[in-house]
């Protein structure tokens, strides 16, 4: 017991004495408050690590937490269907498509994605950092995601991490039975990314021929972008073909102007991607779900393609979610690719601290900021308030759209019907009229 008090007297001096650095260094350059700024942080993470190790039963209780309630995604209009054998699954393509033993802890998700990072040396497996690659490169991979899942969770190791310096103190040992992993990442040509594609839709039923695209946006590393598509796609049952487009961020708060830049950089290529989803999968229907700072280089593309994609395909939604875009610029584009989709959503949050920071930095509000005079709204844009989807006074709630269980039912219902107005999707979405014209507010039940 004596180690942990000392670790935890070492955590409360830690604290103070970054409380005390933050104070000393007011003034100072930027790399003098890093570093001392940083130290303070470090003896902090290296306390609580301590602290960690020390207590077993943390370790257990952890553990206990992952497993307790089953997984349950249904929609609500849906009765849950008994599970099939792993063979039936992959013939249904429900969401699944991968050879597994039934008795495996674990269901399988192909998630098709298309990236511009630059490839990374691993013996072990293909990998992708934040570097730029300047090409597409394109590829399937195979995301465990375990039975125990609750939704809407990504379940990953926990880990104790140093904020703003990469630094990792401690890491649960990672486990396909309790944590989403990458079973496979495979480069693909452009012919065989396009089988398998085909192959998937072939195979679909209640998303027939249907296709979803994600765009990440910012602070989100290569195989997080994979966990976040794969637990979109298990969440809403999708049996149609999962695409993500990762363009390459840095994955760490401190990359914010290089990520920035980067999306920017990707818009060659992420048209290039789209064209082919919508011109060569065979796709019958195509929704695209864009997060924070992906949302800037998806609207350059579709003010692009505007009026060119093929007569025999339609991009059925486009969902702007969080968008980290200046709140005029937005408006100004959205004009332009109006009519582009059969319809288009807007979720924006007044408590969405990573957009609070992003309009001090830029001066101007963002487009998925929700201000005292309510959201923005654009004609032809149907704009949902989410503020209250979270009260967590701790929460960054940047990604309440895939966060909240009533968001993802509403963007399930959304994709699969085009049901609209939002209300007739979801009873907690409440029409509220503005002197700008009505949007939509989610109220807890």
């Amino acid at each position: 017991m004596s180690a942990i008090l000392v670790a935890l007297v070492a955590a409360l001096v830690g604290i103070a004495i970054y409380l005390g650095a933050r104070r000393a260094t007011v003034g100072h350059s930027r790399a003098i408050r890093l570093l001392v700024r940083g130290g303070a942080l470090s003896l902090i993470g290296i306390a609580l690590a301590a602290v960690f190790v020390l207590t077993p039963t943390l370790q257990q209780a952890h553990r206990g937490a992952d497993t307790e309630t089953r997984h349950d995604s249904r929609l609500d209009d849906e009765a849950p269907a008994a599970r099939a054998p792993a063979s039936e699954q992959r013939d249904a393509a429900a969401p699944f498509d991968a050879p597994q033993i039934a008795a495996d802890p674990w269901q399988v998700v192909p998630v098709y994605y298309g990236t511009d990072r630059e490839d990374q040396p691993d013996p072990k497996r293909t990998r992708y950092g934040a570097e730029r690659g300047r090409r597409l490169e394109l590829g399937r991979a195979m995301v465990t995601v375990p039975k125990s899942h609750l939704v809407p969770q990504i379940e990953r190791p926990w880990a104790i991490r140093v904020p703003y310096f990469d630094v990792t103190i401690y890491e649960e040992a990672e486990d396909p039975a309790k944590h989403f992993t990458l079973q496979t990442v495979e480069k693909l040509s452009e012919g065989d990314f396009l089988q398998r594609v085909r192959e998937r839709l072939a195979a679909s039923s209640r998303y027939k021929d249907h296709a979803i695209v994600f765009v990440h946006g910012y602070n989100t590393s290569f195989d997080n972008a994979l966990y976040r598509t794969a637990q979109i796609s298990y969440d809403l049952k999708f049996d149609g073909a999962a695409f993500l487009y990762s363009w390459p961020s840095g994955g760490s708060v401190a990359s914010y102007t290089y990520d920035r830049e980067s999306a920017e950089a990707s818009t060659p290529y992420l048209r290039q991607f789209l064209e082919m989803v919508i011109e060569k999968t065979g796709a019958k229907s195509i929704s695209i779900i864009a997060h924070s700072m992906g949302n800037q280089p998806l609207l350059d593309v579709l003010r692009d393609l505007r009026g060119s994609g093929p007569a025999n395909v339609a991009i059925n939604e486009v969902i702007f979610a969080a968008p980290d875009v200046d709140a005029d610029n937005f408006a100004n584009l959205a004009h332009r690719i109006e009519g582009i989709a059969k319809g288009v959503t807007l979720y924006a949050a007044g408590n969405d601290r990573a957009l609070i920071v992003s309009r001090g930095f830029w001066r101007n509000p963002r487009a998925g900021d929700v201000l005292a005079s309510g959201p923005l709204i654009v004609p032809g844009i149907e704009t949902i308030d989410i503020t209250a989807a979270s009260t967590d006074t701790f929460a960054l709630n940047h990604s309440g759209y895939a966060e909240n269980n009533d968001l993802l039912q509403d963007i399930g219902k959304l994709i699969l019907s085009g049901l609209r107005p939002p209300d007739q999707r979801l009873p907690a979405l409440k029409r509220t009229a503005s002197p700008k014209g009505d949007y939509w507010r989610y109220t807890t039940p």
